[in-house]
């Protein structure tokens, strides 16, 4: 395996070595934040839910912030194996380039991608949360105090409140942000999240693409979403800022005779970061027991270094690339070429039995 690494805490390592992995043991998807980092996930995430989840099993969870919400809501579409492929098109197409006349600003870029989202999932709301197997949950960061509204004076001045907060303590973080989950109401989502400040939100045909444009709203660049259907008043913005990578405490999840409550993280690294905040934190970002039943999915930087430029696509692109919108899509469009390798690599992994030799500790990494 030259492309994609497999990485796996001690309990998804014993659930391999003795029963391989199943689509049946998997009880839980996250999906990452990072903007253009989640383009060379995308023939995984073909290959997962368009054909080897697609079949009847126990229901999997599909937890997602900013576009990772997007990719799990197009694998709860009726055929995600096109939908999850148009995401990238259109991602990768997407230069968000403002009126003609007009200068770049967040509502502009708010403006498209409250577009792109309606052109792929409005109408198919109903079907989303319906789905016989998958429950999707969107990851939301509500702001608080001074931040509960999205304001010219304020807006800034909160955030540096809160970045100086989860300097000092991840849990401080809480006093700027809380984050709120909307989740299938069909079935809660099956772990505590007593970390931060936390709110559960039923997700319904009214709220599902506000919430999930709030998930990916970064602050600064795109408009806060105000006063989401069915949830507390206020500003939602990415779910990124409070849960960037989703780590969560995983292990909660159980094993049932129905499933091995394993969770399968399909990533662009190796490493679990916290929240937005955290990324310059790098004690933050080992991992903990909260893993013992995660099996990461996540490139080798061999692979990463074929990649134009030596790097995964990343929003520091829009501006290294500047006005050669042309470079960018076709470097872009490179990339998820290339990252069929990790799929056909995960796939014979499965074929041949998931062995456990091709795995790499996750507490190791």
């Amino acid at each position: 395996m030259r492309s994609l690494q497999i990485l796996a805490g001690p309990r998804a390592r014993q659930h391999l070595a003795a029963h391989g992995l199943r689509p049946a043991d998997v009880r839980a998807v996250p999906a990452a934040a990072g903007g253009p980092k989640g383009l060379v996930l995308t023939p995984i995430d073909r290959f997962l839910f368009g054909h080897w989840l697609r079949g009847d099993g126990p229901p999997v969870h599909l937890v997602g912030a900013s576009i990772g919400a997007w990719r799990m809501a197009c694998a709860a579409l009726p055929d995600p194996d096109a939908a999850l492929a148009q995401l990238a098109r259109d991602y990768i197409a997407e230069s968000y380039a403002p009126p003609r006349g007009e200068r770049q600003s967040a509502r502009n870029i708010s403006q498209r991608f409250s577009e792109l989202l309606d052109a792929q999932i409005a109408g198919q709301q109903a079907q989303v949360l319906a789905h016989r197997r998958f429950r999707l949950h969107v990851v939301t960061s509500r702001g608080r105090h001074i931040l509960r509204r999205e304001r010219r004076w304020t807006t800034a001045p909160g955030y540096l409140g809160a970045f100086l907060s989860n300097a000092v303590s991840r849990r401080w973080l809480g006093s700027w942000l809380e984050r709120v989950v909307f989740s299938d109401a069909r079935e809660a989502l099956p772990l505590p999240l007593n970390d931060l400040p936390t709110r559960h939100v039923a997700l319904t045909t009214d709220n599902l693409l506000p919430s999930i444009l709030g998930s990916g709203s970064i602050p600064f660049w795109l408009d806060a979403v105000h006063d989401i259907p069915g949830a507390p008043r206020g500003a939602y913005w990415d779910g990124g800022i409070t849960d960037y990578h989703l780590h969560w405490p995983w292990r909660e999840i159980a094993a049932t005779p129905d499933s091995g409550g394993l969770v399968l993280y399909p990533h662009f690294q190796p490493r679990l970061v916290p929240g937005w905040l955290d990324k310059g934190l790098r004690r933050r970002h080992r991992p903990t027991p909260w893993l013992d039943n995660m099996i990461v999915l996540a490139p080798t930087p061999a692979w990463i270094a074929t990649l134009p430029r030596g790097k995964i696509p990343d929003r520091g692109d829009f501006k290294s690339w500047g006005d050669d919108h042309t470079g960018r899509m076709q470097a872009w469009t490179r990339s998820v070429a290339e990252s069929q390798r990790l799929a056909d690599e995960l796939a014979q992994w499965l074929q041949d039995g998931g062995p456990l030799d091709r795995v790499t500790p996750l507490e190791a990494t």
